[in-house]
């Protein structure tokens, strides 16, 4: 059976990243790439909250009309304004911080939160906190790592110093407190937490690794219909 997700980005460096997943047969991709809304919220103060939520919401029902079986969003801010309730077209939907969340809660003691992007904290943590009151977990202990310098070499399609960058921070982190959890909120990041893994022979969490299993699991419900 043929299936087709739709992915929602806020940079198209994402993009390979979802592409090399490992998916089952018959499952294919169809990739949009919209910048311009988290732009516009830091510049525009004319711009509202309720603007931004309306726009996410036709972006999403334009894209379930041209031919999709489920959406992928995987650009935090895009998931915390989105008002399901006000979709109009019903399809599965697939959060990429969600599979995330679940591994963090199922973490125990301090863990660290490496983010380059600013805009992306306060609506990730928010929606991580509410994830593990829902399921009746105990709030994470979670420091965030915010590294604003990064976001703007990434914006400027400087990926090399961007993931040197990253992984420097990240070797900080691990030899500060070698017993402390360390994961990377943005998928933009997994070049570098992966290098790290390689050279440090530790695990850092990051989006990507439980995203295939939730795309696998999404496969296996389309499928099923």
């Amino acid at each position: 059976m043929k299936m087709k997700i739709v992915c929602l980005h806020a940079h198209e460096s994402n993009i390979a990243y979802i592409n090399g997943l490992r998916v089952p047969v018959g499952l294919s991709w169809a990739h949009y790439v919209d910048p311009g809304l988290i732009a516009r919220i830091g510049a525009d103060e004319s711009f509202t909250e309720e603007h931004a939520r309306a726009h996410v919401v036709r972006q999403l029902e334009w894209m379930a009309k041209a031919g999709a079986d489920a959406i992928l969003i995987t650009c935090t801010n895009y998931i915390a304004l989105l008002d399901e309730s006000k979709l109009a077209v019903k399809l599965p939907i697939l959060k990429i911080d969600e599979p995330f969340f679940e591994e963090i809660c199922g973490r125990e003691g301090p863990q660290a939160l490496l983010f380059t992007n600013p805009a992306t904290v306060e609506g990730t943590m928010s929606r991580l906190y509410e994830y593990a009151e829902r399921g009746n977990r105990g709030r994470p202990q979670i420091e965030t790592v915010v590294l604003p310098e990064a976001f703007d070499l990434i914006m400027r399609g400087e990926k090399g110093a961007y993931q040197d960058v990253v992984q420097a921070e990240l070797d900080r982190l691990l030899d500060a407190e070698p017993a402390r959890s360390v994961s990377v909120a943005q998928l933009s990041m997994v070049d570098a937490a992966e290098k790290a893994e390689a050279a440090r022979g530790v695990t850092i969490g990051h989006p990507l690794r439980p995203l295939a299993s939730a795309v696998e699991a999404l496969a296996s419900v389309l499928g099923g219909r």
